[in-house]
């Protein structure tokens, strides 16, 4: 996916939804649309391109967990969540971390190492909700992934997905793509992780079909409560959210202070962005939530990065070259790059460059 080409298309795809769908109805409005389109920054800005500097690894290595493998070297910031969230006292901790930082992962093992440590124990002992089921799905598939490859979690730890579009064929077990879906064996056999939405979550506590999904629940069974994008719960939402979280504890006889709740929101800014998150969780979940809770992430230095690094190319391609620029003008990713190599470096690409790429 080539980012400037992706721009392009689906600038092109707002133009043509635009003309077709608000045809001018009068000739007063006739070529309106067009001219608004054609209107430098009339609609669109950028593309932008954004550049950071890379996440900072642990220096731990991937031996974090004793009963459970880490198929990667975590970066610093999913190692001090794993400080936070894991062992016999767990803490309530938010992850503000950016896209692409392994949020997910931060709250996942964590709890991976949870479940194995109880497993055979009946019961859900976390829930994970999503403000729309294509995150809860698509995270389904990733904690399918995680239990599978791991020889420790696979057959002793289940998961399950209950939201409200019905699967065509809905999952009985676990599998190496997907965790368990079909609802009737969710509700008679509990799966140790639950992902959700809030409002599914909802219906779980008041419909009377759903009441053996928590009949194997005892009041210390559910450990861990995470609301991924907790930002996004904001006004009237966030409201609902809070009551139904309070809710669930009381259906549950939840001791105070008894669950870890996580939740995972944006990068902040201001220290002062920092202290407002922690008091809108804190009203959430209806839980104290300490100070040091927010896990920010971590970046190397430019320095760090460029340390070992000799630029020894620093033309910049003539003005009069522009028209070479626009990745629509070829006819293919091969024959892009090519001539992009050309013209920033002043040669042909080497062919040994070229036999080992995967075009």
């Amino acid at each position: 996916m080539i980012p400037s080409i992706l721009a392009h298309q689906l600038q092109k795809g707002v133009e043509d939804f635009l003309q077709t769908t608000f045809p001018p109805s009068t000739p007063f409005f006739h070529g309106i649309i067009d001219t608004l389109l054609s209107a430098k920054e009339g609609i669109f800005k950028g593309p932008y391109l954004s550049i950071q500097l890379p996440f900072r690894r642990s220096e731990g290595g991937v031996d974090f967990f004793e009963d459970i493998d880490i198929a990667f070297t975590p970066y610093l910031h999913q190692e001090r969540a794993f400080e936070r969230i894991s062992g016999p006292n767990p803490r309530s901790t938010i992850v503000a971390t950016g896209t692409g930082s392994g949020k997910t992962e931060c709250f996942l093992y964590p709890i991976l190492d949870h479940c194995f440590r109880h497993r055979g124990e009946p019961g859900i002992k976390a829930v994970l909700i999503y403000p729309m089921n294509a995150l809860a799905i698509d995270q389904a598939g990733r904690i399918a992934r995680a239990i599978f490859r791991d020889r420790s979690l696979k057959g002793n730890v289940t998961a399950g997905l209950f939201v409200g579009q019905s699967e065509k064929d809905p999952q009985i077990g676990m599998s190496a793509e997907a965790v368990i879906s079909h609802k009737d064996t969710l509700r008679h056999s509990p799966p140790d992780i639950l992902l959700t939405n809030y409002k599914m979550l909802d219906y779980l506590l008041v419909r009377a079909r759903d009441y053996p999904l928590w009949r194997q629940n005892g009041p210390e069974t559910l450990r861990y409560l995470v609301v991924d994008e907790l930002h996004t719960f904001d006004g009237a939402q966030g409201t609902d959210l809070a009551c139904l979280l309070r809710r669930l504890k009381a259906r549950l006889n939840t001791p105070k202070h008894h669950l870890c709740c996580v939740g995972t929101s944006a990068t902040l800014g201001a220290r002062d962005a920092e202290k407002r998150l922690l008091s809108y969780a804190a009203e959430i979940f209806g839980e104290p939530i300490d100070e040091d809770a927010v896990i920010a992430e971590y970046r190397v230095s430019a320095g760090e990065f460029l340390e070992k690094s000799l630029i020894s190319r620093m033309d910049i391609p003539p003005r009069e070259a522009a028209a070479l620029l626009d990745p629509e003008s070829y006819n293919g990713v091969e024959e892009l790059v090519t001539a992009q190599y050309r013209l920033w470096f002043n040669e042909e690409i080497p062919s040994e460059m070229i036999q080992n790429w995967e075009w």
